[in-house]
């Protein structure tokens, strides 16, 4: 047995920790004789799964035959084996792969140099769970992550805000859970510990450390020569059967067993689930029965509790105890540390003391510093091979604090470093990279904010341009969210001067401080956990993976919340690292919006409380009418007016046992409603319902029950009729407008749906073969995997195409129908859909970074954002409440005045009332009669009908004449509206390119027009773009046929055009012509390549189409240039009247567009509309919506497409086309069924007509509270005027059958058609000069002139000869053909197109 001395210090200059050693034993089975070879290396390995001997024999049997191992021995009890094996030869990992390979689980526990130097036992992280109160933001996060990293012990640390939780990863051998507690308490915060973690793990070396020391003699005579045998040759070893409560699952026998025989002194431990015991084999001299019982009590998850049930111990030795145990552990000998206490004068806060320990403890050779503000101290440990006292104190004076050496400890043994396993990444503290810190330099990541991105191409020019730079390392752009990723070096540049460059580009930026968005979160569904110790069990192995920062994991809902490194690792690998451990994983499926989701809730809460008040409203209904019947000779109603017992009819229990149903079943939500509103200091409808209803109920039953004690002979007339009929009205109302609201949040369940769901990702090999394919989630794919995309297939998420070259339809986007070449190196977005070329896409954003994720992000921002507009009705009642309790009260106290003073008035009231009846209590009857009468008369009936009753009128009007109208809001805010903005592709235009002018270059004696047809719609018959599609359909509709010849050949080359063999025209064109014609068709570009002169006039005229933002292609046949086709989206017809009816009534008209600006400038000067937005994007349309809306500007806004969707949602009413998107029919608030743009001033009108309605109902109802309140109040009673109670009722009745009458007026509303549309307009429309027009680029609010081609053109890829129209004399050029009237371009990048 070799013994080495502690003194005996070996520096290793290669290794970055120098080691000391303490006194050590090995048993001889470990190793024989030191080899001289310092290759030598000693490891211990876990090995999970062993089951008896014979495994241990096969795995000693298969290993010791690998080349490079030098013995191994396996322990059976201890779960693990001791390897010595060569480091030249086969390394820790390899040797893992080998056992693993047999079947087992094995992982490197720790590892040693064998006579060189023997290393520090590998460190066993745990994981702490503190609950963390009385953080408010982002800094306390970082404050209380910095502080905690700095401690010795401590791996990782992860805070989240949210949870207001911290997790984290120590080493339990130099800091405890409690240390860590005290740490946190004393930054401020409550700090409670949720779960503890495993306690001391100790691995064979400790193990064998442990057996060596003997607990009676201190560490400094730790020199003994003679060391005990270990543990198996102990004389003494004491079985003791404990029974253990709390075990729910294999997972918690394996957590004890696991544990407990990591123990010293532990030799064998057996644990069963069903009889709840464990038996224990043990050595006395090493633990004590109480120290086990401890030990299994303190293991996660902290609920095992233990038991005797036989005293079989036999304690021989005193047992160290656990203190001593710690320190044992403290005090492996590393180099040599020294602690100065240096007094600091001139610190007055905090923010010095934090100043000071951030810049000394950076200083090489520090290892921990602790500043006291109060005594003025520091307490620095540092290295004094390093640094020294002199060198700090002069460092603190330098920072312009006094400082002075007190004293310089003597060296004392440092704690061990913390060191990680092998799977585990070292910490990155400052102190431990030593020298080397500066040269292997390290890249840092930043988020930008980035503002004035308006296409693809403004991202490619950041990209390409940054990168360019020096010290920066990666690039990655999101144009939706308007983020910036960037890896860089930090010794060449820092995030500012990046920022800087930026907006040298054009562009605002800013750099992002919180970092908390910039990383990846998942939520997974984990299902197989049974009890506390498997959240355990998964929460750490997750915490110890590299590249996951937080793990949460809740065992009642089953879900796991995790934070992690998008660089390092995604959803797919931590699913794998969790089904792994032997559960189930999979991510949890985001439910679109759950906000508003809620409607479902309400629209059942109403209707039910609609269905039970109609349930209990109708028979009271039935027998009010049967009340009002005139008593005829048969006294029919006598029946019910009969006494069941005096003083209570049958009719009144009836009237009682309806209304008191209706009141807390119907009336249950009212009250729920009124009781918010209350809360809120404000008095809404549901308040003023409320009040009267309870009123009206209460007063009733009063009467009632007086009228029973006093015997009456003839029952009171009461109110119980109110309530119920109140109930029915308003709970239908509210049941309507509830369903209208709940179809918003369908919009955002279309959009999500537009998502692919799955995605198949594939291996890549040498020269981008395909290796492997899998089909996986798209919620799995992650950042950097490589995707193969079919043709007709969505891609699944937003990346740069590596490989492969297709077309892209991202209408979904940019609503524009023309499809987009896609090569390598362009970007594609998530959601769009792939022609016909198969592509490998690099994935950059995924999850909720994807275009459409933030589309969707847009929409239920909208959503939640809009304000709720506040009903009439609504306003109203929050000054009639108050009003009319007020004159309840006054009319209250003043009868009870008046009757004490004279008591003549009230007896003319009671002409013959009892005589024991004192006289005070007929005044309170009365007056409070009075009082209440006031407030059931001023009962909100015919106020709360007012506004139902209209708006249900209007939206079925509304629905007759093809607009849909969902709910009441959009209804009452459409008369407001100052501004309306329309998209343009599928709103102002029909969306489908059609041909405008064909123009035969070539001679037509040789090719007639009627041939030109017939060979260009047969070739274009093949091709499946836009522009292809329109030109076949017009040569058909042109000829008059719809069969044409064949094509063969065919070749589409995307962005240039197509090329064709075309036979068999004869059918169309009669026999003479049996030929093969070879067809090109294209932009400039395409003639060029197929060596085609295009002459100047033809290049004009194509200019002169272009300038007007048609797209103008060539044809060629034969090798002959014969015809030039014009190719435009034509304006709807009634959109130039649509626009001008809406500014003769006073309403400011925009057109919005993501189109270029070419284009939106020609539709703009055709339908009339001055101000234009181009080449927007949709986010940016909704912050234009917010603009105007800032400006106090109520706004509409009419759109069809996806690209719509946020800004249909956000602005004040969203109009949608009938013939557009789902998603953008669902996201607005009215729908135009006809597709009819006269259907956006139909809704306008019809919106103001209700308003006036609703208006009108509110005088009527208020006209009849206000002479029936002091009718009620009894001021005309002098004159003999005295209101019964009936005559309320009756009155009540009558006030609102007049506000359903008044509503049923709406009815008569006819909507105007065109032909009185066009009259009104005669002679006032006038087609605008483009000089009358201003053009604004994206964001941009500057205008741009039109004479000069901007950047944009440059951008686009325009060809030059398309550029040069620009700068063409303008030929008045908008009034000129005939076809022009209704011209336009899809897309100014033409030349990008194919056809």
């Amino acid at each position: 047995v070799h013994t080495y001395r502690s003194t005996d210090i070996v520096q290793l200059p290669t290794m970055k920790h120098n080691f000391a050693f303490d006194n050590m034993g090995y048993e001889e089975g470990f190793e024989t004789v030191p080899s001289p070879s310092s290759q030598e290396h000693t490891m211990a390995v876990n090995i999970v799964g062993m089951t008896c001997q014979s495994c241990v024999q096969s795995i000693e049997g298969r290993i010791s035959k690998v080349k490079g191992i030098v013995s191994i021995k396996v322990s059976l009890e201890q779960n693990n084996a001791v390897i010595k094996y060569l480091q030249s030869e086969i390394s820790p990992e390899q040797i893992c792969q080998e056992i693993q390979d047999m079947g087992f689980d094995a992982n490197i526990a720790e590892e040693r140099l064998t006579p060189g130097t023997v290393s520090l036992p590998c460190l066993r992280e745990a994981v702490v769970k503190l609950r963390v109160e009385g953080m408010t933001c982002q800094s306390c996060v970082t404050n209380i992550e910095g502080k905690i990293r700095k401690l010795h012990g401590v791996a990782k640390i992860k805070v989240s805000l949210d949870n207001q939780e911290a997790i984290i990863a120590y080493y339990p051998y130099i800091i405890q859970p409690d240390d860590l507690k005290s740490h946190i308490s004393n930054l401020g915060y409550d700090c409670t510990i949720k779960s503890k973690s495993a306690p001391l793990k100790l691995g064979v070396f400790d193990l064998g450390r442990l057996q060596s020391a003997n607990p009676r003699e201190t560490p400094a005579s730790l020199e003994s020569d003679g060391v005990d045998p270990p543990v198996t040759k102990m004389s003494g070893t004491a079985t003791v059967t404990v029974r253990i409560e709390g075990m729910h699952c294999k997972s918690c026998v394996r957590n004890i067993e696991g544990n407990i025989s990591d123990l010293p002194g532990i030799q064998s431990i057996k644990v069963s689930l069903e009889h709840k015991r464990a038996v224990v084999q043990y050595s006395p001299n090493l633990i004590t029965v109480s120290a086990l019982q401890q030990a299994i009590e303190s293991l996660p998850p902290g609920n095992f509790k233990v038991r005797l049930i036989n005293g079989s111990e036999v304690n021989k030795g005193a047992s160290p105890s656990p203190a001593l145990l710690c320190d044992l552990f403290r005090e492996p000998l590393q180099d040599m540390t020294c602690m100065a206490v240096i007094r600091i004068d001139g610190m007055t806060c905090n923010s010095c003391v934090q100043s000071i320990e951030g810049t000394i403890s950076q200083r090489q050779g520090v290892q921990q510093i602790a500043v006291s503000l109060a005594d003025r101290t520091g307490n620095i440990h540092y290295d004094p091979a390093v640094t020294n006292g002199e060198e700090l104190r002069a460092a603190i004076e330098d920072m312009g604090f006094d400082a002075s050496v007190n004293a310089a400890r003597q060296p004392r043994a440092a704690e061990p470093p913390r060191q990680g396993c092998a799977s585990d990444a070292l910490p990155d503290s400052p102190h431990l990279d030593g020298p080397n810190q500066a040269s292997g330099a390290t890249a840092e990541k930043c988020f930008l904010q980035i503002t004035g991105m308006t296409c693809a191409s403004c991202v490619s020019t950041i990209e390409r341009n940054l990168q360019k730079e020096d010290g920066i390392i990666s690039v990655l752009v999101a144009l939706m969210a308007g983020k910036a990723e960037i890896k860089y070096k930090p010794e060449f540049i820092q995030p500012l001067e990046i920022a800087q460059l930026i907006q040298n580009l054009g562009f605002e930026a800013t750099v992002i401080e919180d970092h908390a968005e910039t990383e990846g979160n998942v939520e997974l569904l984990i299902t197989g956990m049974t009890c506390a110790s498997c959240v355990h069990n998964i929460e750490s192995k997750l915490m110890r993976t590299n590249g996951i920062f937080y793990a949460s994991v809740a065992l009642a809902t089953c879900k796991a919340h995790i934070q992690f490194d998008p660089e390092i690792t995604g959803p797919r690998d931590i699913i794998k690292i969790i089904e792994e451990i032997g559960f189930h994983a999979s991510v949890a499926r985001r439910v679109p919006n759950a906000h508003n989701l809620d409607h479902k809730k309400e629209i059942q809460q109403w209707r039910k409380s609609f269905l039970c008040s109609l349930l209990f409203g109708i028979p009271v209904l039935i027998l009010m009418i049967y009340m009002l019947i005139p008593d005829g000779e048969h006294h029919g109603s006598m029946v019910l007016e009969q006494n069941l017992i005096p003083g209570l009819s049958i009719l009144n229990l009836l009237f009682f046992v309806l209304c008191t149903f209706v009141q807390f079943l119907g009336g249950w939500y009212f009250y729920v409603q009124a009781y918010k509103s209350l809360k809120h200091k404000t008095a809404n409808m549901d308040v003023l319902i409320v009040l009267a209803t309870t009123i009206a109920y209460v007063y009733s039953c009063v009467i009632l029950m007086v009228a029973i004690i006093e015997k009456a002979e003839k029952s009171p007339v009461t109110f119980f009729d109110t309530p119920p009929m109140l109930f029915v009205f308003i709970a239908l109302g509210r049941w309507l407008e509830h369903i209208a609201k709940s179809k918003t949040s369908e919009a955002l369940a279309k959009l999500i749906s537009l998502q692919a769901t799955e995605a198949t990702v594939v291996t890549l090999g040498p020269d981008h073969s395909i290796v492997r394919e899998e089909q996986v989630a798209v919620e799995l794919v992650q950042r950097g995997d490589i995707i193969k995309v079919v043709p007709g297939g969505k891609f699944p998420v937003d990346g740069k195409v590596i490989e492969g070259s297709s077309m892209a339809d991202e209408s979904l986007i940019t609503g524009e129908a023309m499809p987009v070449t896609k090569k390598p190196g362009s970007t594609v977005i998530a959601g769009s859909i792939n022609a016909h070329g198969s592509v490998l896409v690099n994935a950059t954003h995924v999850g909720n970074d994807t275009t459409l994720a933030q589309i969707v992000k847009l929409v239920e921002e909208a959503q939640m954002s809009k304000a709720p507009i506040q009903q009439l009705a609504d306003k109203f009642s929050g000054y009639f409440v108050p009003f009319i309790i007020s004159i309840s009260t006054v009319t209250l106290i003043a009868w009870i005045t008046i009757g004490f003073i004279n008591f003549d008035v009230i007896q003319k009231y009671f002409p013959n009332q009892n005589k024991h009846v004192s006289k005070a209590e007929l005044i309170l009857r009365f007056a409070f009669q009075t009082s209440i009468t006031v407030l059931s008369i001023a009962c909100p009936c015919s106020l709360g009908l007012a506004t139902p009753t209209a708006v249900m009128v209007g939206t079925g009007v509304a629905a007759q004449n093809g607009i849909l109208i969902k709910g009441g809001k959009p209804l009452e805010m459409a008369h407001k509206i100052k501004t309306v903005m329309f998209d343009k592709t599928g709103t102002i235009t029909c969306g489908v390119p059609k041909v405008m002018r064909v123009l035969l270059l070539g001679d037509t004696a040789v090719l007639s027009l009627k041939k030109v047809l017939a060979v260009v719609g047969t070739a274009e018959a093949s091709s499946e773009h836009p522009l292809g599609v329109a030109v076949t359909k017009y040569c058909k509709e042109e000829l008059g046929t719809q069969s044409l010849g064949y094509c063969t050949d065919f070749q589409a080359v995307p962005g240039c055009g197509i090329s064709c063999k075309v036979g068999g025209v004869e059918a169309v064109l009669g026999p003479s012509a049996s030929h093969t014609y070879s067809v090109l068709i294209g932009n400039r570009e395409w003639m060029r390549r197929n060596g085609l002169h295009i002459a100047n006039d033809v290049n004009d005229a194509m200019t002169d189409h272009e300038t007007k933002g048609q797209t103008a292609i060539l044809v060629a046949i034969d090798g002959v240039l014969c015809g030039m086709i014009a190719i435009a989206d034509t304006v709807k017809q009634e959109a130039a009247l649509a626009v001008h009816t809406l500014k003769n009534m006073g309403i400011d008209v925009v057109l919005i567009t993501g189109d270029n600006r070419k284009t939106a400038k020609a539709i703009a000067t055709q339908v009339g509309i001055k101000k234009v937005f181009a080449e927007v994007l949709p986010s940016h349309k909704v912050a234009k919506v917010q603009e105007l809306q800032n400006g106090r500007r109520k706004v509409a806004m009419v759109g069809d497409g996806v690209n719509d969707s946020p800004a249909l949602a956000r602005a004040d009413v969203g109009i949608a086309i009938g013939t557009g998107t789902d998603v953008a029919i669902e996201a607005a608030d009215v729908v135009l069924i006809r597709n009819d743009l006269l259907d956006v001033v139909a809704s306008i009108r019809l919106s103001k007509r209700t308003v006036r309605r609703i208006r009108i109902n509110l005088i009527l109802a208020l006209i009849y509270n206000l002479l029936g309140i002091p009718i009620a109040a009894g001021v005309f009673m002098p004159v003999g005027l005295v209101l019964q109670p009936w005559m309320g009722s009756a009155a009540m009745a009558a006030s609102s059958v007049s506000v359903v009458l008044s509503s049923l007026q709406l009815k008569c509303y006819k909507k105007p058609d065109t032909e009185s549309y066009e009259a009104q307009a005669q002679g006032r429309m006038k087609p605008l000069t483009p000089s009358q027009i201003s053009v604004h680029i994206g964001m941009d609010d500057r205008r741009r002139d039109s004479s000069r081609p901007a950047p944009w053109d440059q951008i686009s890829q325009v060809s030059l000869s398309s550029l040069t129209s620009d700068k063409l004399p303008r030929r008045n050029g908008f009034v000129e053909e005939e076809g022009d009237k209704w011209s336009l371009l899809m897309n100014g990048g033409d030349e990008e197109q194919y056809i």
